[in-house]
């Protein structure tokens, strides 16, 4: 550590100049500097912060319309007026909600933290290739019912998603909640819906914190993805779907 002796008109100087010097950042330097001319020591301001239950986190970030608050407000009236009420049906056993939404899979590295004395570096595959998934998580059983391919989701796979509910003859109303992807909007899946019976709510605009899916893609990218290297696809593929089925069993 650097010493440093000050006279006293030094201190002088430094004292008004923290005050009066023109540029507010010389001003904050000259005020380091004057509180090592009285002795004191250098704040552990780290170690401070780790004692309080402070730590470094990765910034997130949001859809800038998302805090508009006509925005909020509309999201609110939703959950309020037409998310709830059919949440409360499907615990009653009146209705089965489904959330559904679609999941684009990249086969590369997944970066993650780990503690480690050096930086660890993970292979990664070209990323010229994905696994795409739609999914549909029931949300009072946690079933979760899904297609999967290498290509596209699109309207044809959300039809094909609207078989395999129907298929499942549950004998109560079904309602999907669901994004405003267009082709989950186009009149090939609305009509598709209306011919099977079942009943598509699109959520408002900029929410998916309202789509419980999300939640469970977070997981899947924790469970099988972070920190790990697939050096073929269909490994990659496999340990996605394993992931799936393994979430699928734990939450019923």
């Amino acid at each position: 550590m650097i010493h440093i002796s000050f006279s006293q008109s030094e201190i002088e100087q430094l004292h008004s100049e923290r005050y009066y010097y023109p540029h507010p950042l010389i001003q904050k330097r000259i005020e380091a500097v004057y509180l090592k001319s009285q002795n004191l020591s250098h704040p552990q301001v780290r170690r401070f912060m780790k004692k309080v239950g402070l730590s470094v986190r990765k910034i997130g970030y949001i859809p800038g319309k998302a805090t508009n608050p006509d925005k909020i407000k509309e999201q609110e009236k939703f959950r309020q007026e037409q998310l709830e009420l059919l949440l409360g049906e499907a615990k009653e056993g009146k209705r089965a909600v489904y959330f559904v939404d679609a999941a684009h899979f990249i086969h590369r590295a997944y970066l993650g933290f780990i503690w480690c004395f050096e930086r660890v570096f993970l292979p990664s595959p070209s990323g010229r290739k994905r696994f795409n998934i739609l999914g549909a998580i029931n949300a009072v059983t946690q079933e979760i019912i899904e297609i999967s391919n290498e290509e596209y989701i699109n309207s044809e796979s959300v039809c094909q998603l609207l078989d395999k509910l129907a298929s499942l003859s549950l004998n109560i109303p079904i309602t999907l909640v669901l994004d405003n992807a267009r082709y989950q909007k186009c009149h090939l899946v609305r009509d598709y819906a209306k011919e099977l019976g079942i009943e598509l709510l699109y959520l408002p605009s900029y929410s998916p914190h309202l789509n419980l899916i999300e939640r469970l893609w977070k997981w899947v990218r924790n469970d099988c993805l972070y920190s790990k290297y697939y050096e073929t696809f269909e490994d990659f593929k496999q340990a996605i779907t394993t992931s799936l089925r393994e979430a699928s069993s734990d939450l019923r």
